[in-house]
């Protein structure tokens, strides 16, 4: 009895091949279309990022706080060296004026710092895995969802402070000066929200997320120039401050508040190294954010690509 079996190049006739112009537009448009240039991954991104509002507006608490804690800074640090003699903090006329930069840019880093807890919380409860294995056209969606929440969030803080500045005398800078201002402020939010969410993909949990918060919140601040100038501090720390990204979102920030006419020449800084420029430390934190985002694409790439 005999039996006829298929050869191997009568199967392969059959397929059509991968030269074939048609299958090659095809696969063209497939790569296209889940890109991050994509109407889908917009869409979905989106998508997410509504999610996220949905979870605020039913836990409103998290906004609350967050619009009325630096605002209880403002208030309480300003009326606390109210009576400090003239000049003594600069060019600025009362140390409220001073402050509202330093609070501006904290409170910024600080909501920033926080953006890897939802996608941790998401991580443990198993949330994330239910987005890793949906049809996404890019898993980065879940990261930019999530760097749009949080500047959205900030700015909603940092108008709030603005408000309140000027309310308690601090004037506003101009409409450049404003606009340089959401700059900085969401420059630097875009740069520590991509550590944040490094880190959430890189810890073990929330505890250890948390922790890294703690230890890392506070002492920033105090080696930043958000409180007290450069000049007042001691020799070390004003080279810690120097290398310190806050001190060259929160310096600018305070000259265009000081100086209806700025450019990019103006000198904001002078640090135990040299003057520094606006332009210098737009410089610095564009290389922040870039540095930042660079550091952690290996890391997304493999937890989540």
């Amino acid at each position: 009895m005999s039996t006829t079996i298929s050869t191997a190049s009568a199967s392969q006739e059959a397929v059509p091949s991968l030269d074939n112009a048609e299958i090659q537009a095809w696969k063209a448009e497939l790569i296209k279309s889940q890109g991050l240039i994509s109407g889908a991954f917009w869409q979905e991104t989106l998508a997410m990022t509504r999610r996220l509002f949905i979870q605020l507006q039913r836990r409103p608490t998290t906004l609350v706080a967050g619009v009325i804690q630096p605002l209880i800074w403002l208030v309480l640090f300003g009326a606390l060296f109210q009576n400090v003699p003239a000049g003594l903090f600069g060019e600025s006329r009362n140390y409220g004026q001073f402050l509202g930069a330093g609070i501006i840019v904290f409170t910024a880093f600080g909501g920033a710092l926080n953006a890897g807890l939802p996608v941790m919380f998401d991580r443990e409860f198993g949330f994330l895995n239910r987005f890793l294995v949906a049809p996404l056209a890019s898993r980065y969606s879940i990261v930019v969802a999530s760097a749009l929440f949080i500047a959205v969030l900030s700015l909603v803080q940092t108008a709030a402070i603005l408000g309140l500045s000027a309310v308690l005398g601090a004037g506003l800078p101009s409409l450049p000066g404003l606009l340089l201002v959401l700059f900085i402020v969401m420059t630097l939010v875009l740069g520590v929200t991509a550590l944040s969410l490094g880190l959430t993909f890189a810890l073990p949990g929330h505890i250890e997320l948390i922790g890294v918060i703690f230890v890392t919140n506070l002492p920033l601040l105090f080696s930043s120039t958000a409180l007290v100038p450069l000049e007042f501090m001691p020799g070390w720390l004003q080279v810690v401050a120097s290398l310190n990204p806050l001190t060259y979102a929160i310096e600018p920030i305070r000259y265009v508040y000081l100086h209806p006419s700025w450019g990019l020449g103006s000198t904001v800084l002078q640090t135990p190294f040299a003057a520094v420029s606006l332009g210098a430390c737009l410089a610095v934190l564009v290389g922040f954010c870039g540095l930042s985002l660079a550091l952690i694409q290996p890391l997304l790439r493999r937890r989540i690509a």
